[in-house]
């Protein structure tokens, strides 16, 4: 593998790892500090106490699954460049 390569991969990851870890923040923090102005019905339950109840958990699922599909996909893509370059 190419230090080009490398540096790609690791800037890849890089970006994908701070983009869910915002994501997380918002969630995390974001929905808790600002519950009293998400104050509107959802699923017939206040908003505020839906995503500290469920929708946090169900979010962090999702950027689990995310990250998890994605490093595959970058994974799989830096073994098929290897293949290429040994050929």
């Amino acid at each position: 593998m190419s230090v080009q390569q490398r540096i790609r991969y690791w800037r890849t990851t890089l970006r994908l790892t701070l983009g869910l870890l915002v994501l997380w923040f918002l969630v995390t923090f974001g929905v808790s500090f600002f519950a009293r102005e998400l104050d509107f019905t959802f699923f017939g339950w206040p908003f505020s106490f839906w995503m500290a109840a469920q929708g946090s958990l169900l979010i962090y699922g999702i950027i689990i699954t995310v990250y998890a599909v994605a490093m595959g996909r970058l994974d799989k893509a830096l073994e098929e460049q290897e293949r290429r370059d040994r050929a």
